[in-house]
């Protein structure tokens, strides 16, 4: 490929501030300077200072515990993780309690009420804030009220303001104050100067939350003012072939852009996972990032427009990443094509000098992998790692892919975040939407500068893509770091994950991935058969004739497994006892049959008494059970039967007392046996 001078990136504010080193355990940071730190990403290349710690209190179910006499982990999948609280206190809810210096970056909830949550610092009787705590998220009370810093996305409610203290932080809950809470926050080493936070802010505190607000609003590729240089390629790159750029000595990549035609979808999904992006700094044997090309750019599978801080792709066909990755003894940047097929393909590299000391830098780390490094302990069997490495650095993002072909809630799992040894995380969150800023498994697209939905099939069946930046509340370790995120489906099933993980890692660190081959990474999401009894008639392909209340319809059942024919049922929902429902049944050939039929019982079903052209055949059937589950066949009649269509009459009658009290009736098939 040829090389030439490129464009100008559109508007991206990046801002920087000193680097935060052991060396500068006594700085003071402003609220300015906090401020800041939403939109600096030069600061997450820096390493952390001894004493910097970021985690999470969370409404996480306080059933999972690791038992130090034992070294085990107990009830290490609870799942109730809506109301989980520190303590009740005086009739309050003890939410987080917190050692100063610090930070809160993020607060986030799925259902916040009326009920005031107050936020007392450093001591003092009166509370920095006291709110409603829906009214966090609304953006009606100031300084909460920039949208793109707080803001609502498929139900998640989050608040980015950052919300600083000095010697500590404790917040309480009156009752009502709603269902599942994250505070993310930073504590820094002692000797650390920060503001108390107070809700009037300056002028300049005001216009510095404006301009985060405004960065955080635009998002996509960085702009480059005159003192970057720039490299550029454009031309073929050829099936089984590879281009790039080596710059020599030190400085820093600080925008990478790519764009060439892919195919429509689902073609580009291959494609896309066909050519990856290489990155080796300072001579290293083995590259630090390697990722499929789309994955890098925080979305799969194929191209997906969105647009957040660090990277995305955009509407004019545009890939790219705004990350500051340093490098002081040169960098070999490589577009390699494993497929076979050549392609049009163009792109810009640039990058600035460094100024003041290179080693209070790290190196920039992408790896994509699927089932890597899975734990060993058979208590953990549920912890998927995202990410597992030792050395000093910051955990920065990573992107999610989910393939789910069977349909059901795969992100019931919470994410824990080990930081240098813990044996009990010191983030544990609460469901995997929650992680990704949204919540109630919504599956509705959305994007955001931090946290993005990039793609989903429908219901969260089929393919998921979901990404979170952390930014301000990026994770810093100075030995070690495991990231895991619950996985509640095995990949059997199949429900299979595929992570790119994005962390600064200092030179000497070890990072354990290698790169996937071609087939590991496009051959593993292919849809299951669906299996069919056979001789059945599917009921959710049977006319209906007549109802008189409810909503009968095609219910997928994919989600608890293959044990219905089709993976599908009749779902009638909506009815009442004394409802009635008729089914169109066909009879090819006059006879005498068996009438059977496979049903559903399930907690909220109800009881069903069954007719046929209008008598009534066999005792009431109750359909409840604490479960999700197929009744198998049950004799409904024998009958003679005239050949053309019949009529299978269902009438809702009641529910079992234990039952919750929905009535509903599902139907999997009918089947017709003659009598000889």
């Amino acid at each position: 490929m040829n090389r030439h001078a490129s464009i100008l990136f559109a508007a991206l504010l990046i801002s920087t501030s000193p680097a935060f080193s052991a060396e500068s355990a006594s700085q003071v940071l402003t609220y300015v300077d906090l401020v800041q730190r939403l939109t600096d990403l030069e600061h997450l290349a820096t390493l952390p200072a001894v004493g910097e710690k970021t985690a999470q209190f969370s409404s996480y179910d306080r059933a999972s515990r690791y038992d130090e006499s034992t070294g085990k982990y107990i009830g290490w999948d609870a799942n109730g993780d809506n109301d989980g609280v520190i303590r009740k206190e005086a009739g309050k809810f003890v939410l987080a309690e917190m050692t100063g210096p610090g930070c809160i970056w993020r607060i986030w909830s799925a259902a916040p009420k009326r009920g005031h949550v107050r936020i007392y610092l450093d001591g003092d009787a009166n509370p920095a804030v006291d709110l409603p705590f829906a009214e966090y998220f609304s953006g009606q009370q100031a300084p909460f009220t920039r949208a793109a810093i707080v803001h609502t996305v498929a139900q998640g409610c989050n608040n980015y303001t950052p919300i600083p203290f000095q010697k500590s932080c404790k917040i309480v809950a009156d009752e009502g104050w709603g269902a599942y809470y994250h505070f993310g926050y930073t504590t820094y080493p002692a000797g650390t100067q920060v503001p108390t936070f107070k809700r009037e802010l300056s002028p300049e505190e005001n216009a510095a939350l404006d301009a985060a607000d405004k960065v955080l609003s635009h998002g996509g590729p960085r702009e480059f003012p005159h003192g970057h240089a720039s490299t550029s390629g454009e031309g073929l790159l050829s099936g089984r072939g590879d281009s790039g750029s080596e710059p020599s000595g030190s400085g820093a990549i600080t925008g990478i852009r790519v764009r060439f035609d892919p195919p429509l979808t689902p073609a580009d999904r291959d494609l896309l996972r066909e050519i990856s992006l290489q990155i080796q700094w300072d001579g290293e044997g083995s590259p630090s990032v390697w990722a499929p090309l789309g994955d890098f750019f925080g979305t799969a599978p194929g191209a997906n427009v969105y647009r957040s801080l660090p990277c995305g792709y955009t509407e004019d066909g545009w890939f790219y990443a705004n990350w500051y990755m340093p490098f002081t003894n040169g960098a070999k940047i490589h577009f390699v094509n494993e497929g076979s097929n050549n392609h049009q393909f163009k792109y810009e590299i640039y990058s600035e000098e460094i100024h003041g000391d290179l080693m209070r830098f790290g190196r920039f780390h992408a790896k994509w992998h699927r089932d890597a490094l899975l734990p060993t302990e058979p208590e953990r069997q549920i912890d998927w790692p995202l990410l597992k490495t030792t050395g000093a650095g910051r955990f920065v993002g990573v992107m999610l892919h989910v393939w789910n072909p069977r349909s059901g809630w795969w992100g019931e799992g919470d994410e824990k975040f080990f930081v240098d040894g813990e044996k009990f995380p010191s983030t544990f969150g609460t469901g995997s939407e929650d992680y990704f800023g949204y919540a109630w498994c919504n599956p509705t697209p959305f994007q955001n500068a931090y946290h993005n939905q990039t793609h989903n099939d429908g219901n969260n069946k089929g393919h998921v893509s979901v990404n979170r930046w952390h930014i301000s509340d990026q994770i810093p370790f100075t030995k070690q770091f495991e990231g895991d995120i619950e996985k509640y489906y095995a990949n059997d099933r199949p429900t299979r994950y595929a992570s790119t993980v994005f962390w600064y890692l200092a030179p000497g660190g070890r990072d354990p991935y290698s790169p996937a081959s071609l087939a590991d990474r496009t051959n593993y999401f292919a849809l299951p058969a669906v299996k069919r009894t056979p001789g059945v008639i599917e009921a959710e392909h049977l006319k209906v004739l007549s109802k008189t209340g409810g909503n009968p319809s095609e219910q997928d059942m994919s989600a608890w497994g293959e044990k219905w024919s089709n993976e599908a049922q009749l779902w009638w929902t909506g009815a009442r006892p004394g409802d009635k429902l008729e089914l169109a049944l066909p009879v090819a050939k006059a006879g005498k049959y068996r009438l059977l039929a496979q049903l559903t019982k399930a907690v909220d079903y109800g009881i069903v008494q069954f007719s046929l052209d209008g008598k009534t055949i066999s005792g009431p059937v109750d359909l409840f059970h604490n479960g999700v589950i197929p009744s198998g066949e049950i004799e409904l009649a024998t009958a003679d039967l005239a050949a053309g269509q019949h009529r299978l009459g269902v009438e809702i009658t009641g529910a079992n007392p234990e039952a919750v009290r929905s009535f509903m009736f599902g139907c999997d098939y009918v089947k017709l046996l003659e009598v000889r």
